[in-house]
């Protein structure tokens, strides 16, 4: 490769330019772009971001304290608010660990082994992002609702499912389940099985390989995958919309909450709790800007110098 840099000229060859004669020669290189193109495009992505993210975002924090900390705090401490907030964080409690499980496993199988019908679990997990939440909604209620498949035999064993909080946390699964194995499977699919395999032979059991060897090799990414799965759950409107009846301190979730005092005109009170699931986001975005710091750093450190 050397010696082909030199026959075409490069730094290195016999009576080629030296670096300050190319540079005045080619004043940008050969990905470069001039200074006013690459000033033009950070400009539009500021501007673009400052109206359409930054802006936006103070509105909220204003409108929510426009009236005063104590109008704000009301509206938080209000029992429907406190209620759409248990439930939102209860949802998420149990929608996020479900999916870990459901992600670690399905990236474990379609990473490390070869099985008929692989191309189909891929195209299943990536469902939820081709299809509306709301669509995933009305499948639940064509499921348990009183006129639906399993309705009947519900009601007759007094089971209830929409309008309350299981129908509210299986919309919330549906829409967030590919998050974790997305994050996941090309990892693991990139890291091979070479460690693993060498762990069996050496004795390790297959639940000892993935505690010591799967685990800590996957972790980063299964960190990443369970913020964005969480942000979701959190934030879910469409699906649970449908299937939760809208009943004000039962099945209100804290987006349906908002919409339901947006709707009253109660503006303070709908900016305030708006605030706060704005406020969880912004944590964890936070959260997940730190992961990713220290998952590069992690990676530098173990490359060779």
């Amino acid at each position: 490769m050397a010696g082909a840099i030199s026959r075409l000229g490069g730094p290195g060859a016999p009576g080629a330019p030296s670096a300050h004669v190319q540079a005045a020669q080619f004043p940008h290189d050969a990905t470069g772009e001039s200074r006013w193109v690459r000033y033009g495009l950070i400009t539009v992505a500021v501007l673009f971001l400052g109206l359409f993210l930054f802006i936006p975002l103070a509105s909220v924090f204003y409108e929510a304290l426009r009236k005063g900390v104590d109008t704000y705090l009301a509206a938080l401490t209000e029992p429907d608010a406190v209620s759409a907030i248990k439930l939102t964080l209860t949802v998420a409690a149990i929608a996020v660990p479900l999916n870990v499980v459901f992600g670690v496993a399905a990236a474990w199988a379609i990473a490390k082994f070869d099985f008929r019908g692989k191309n189909l679990l891929i195209t299943l997990i990536d469902l939820p992002f081709s299809v509306s939440p709301v669509i995933s909604g009305l499948i639940y209620v064509l499921m348990f609702g009183a006129q639906g498949w399993f309705g009947p035999w519900l009601e007759a064993h007094d089971i209830k499912i929409m309008f309350a909080v299981p129908g509210i946390v299986l919309a919330t699964i549906f829409v967030t389940f590919p998050f974790v194995a997305r994050e996941l499977i090309p990892l693991m699919q990139a890291q091979g099985s070479e460690e693993e395999e060498a762990a069996i032979v050496l004795g390790a059991s297959g639940w000892q390989t993935f505690w010591h060897v799967t685990l800590p090799n996957i972790r980063w990414g299964l960190l990443y995958g369970v913020i964005l799965c969480n942000a979701r759950a959190m934030g879910e409107f469409g699906a649970v919309s449908v299937v939760s009846g809208h009943i004000r301190g039962l099945t209100n979730t804290m987006p349906l909450h908002v919409e339901i005092l947006y709707n009253e005109y109660n503006f303070a009170a709908a900016f305030a709790v708006a605030s706060l699931l704005t406020l969880l986001a912004l944590v964890t975005l936070g959260i997940k800007t730190l992961v990713e710091i220290r998952a590069s750093r992690e990676q530098l450190e173990g490359q060779p110098s």
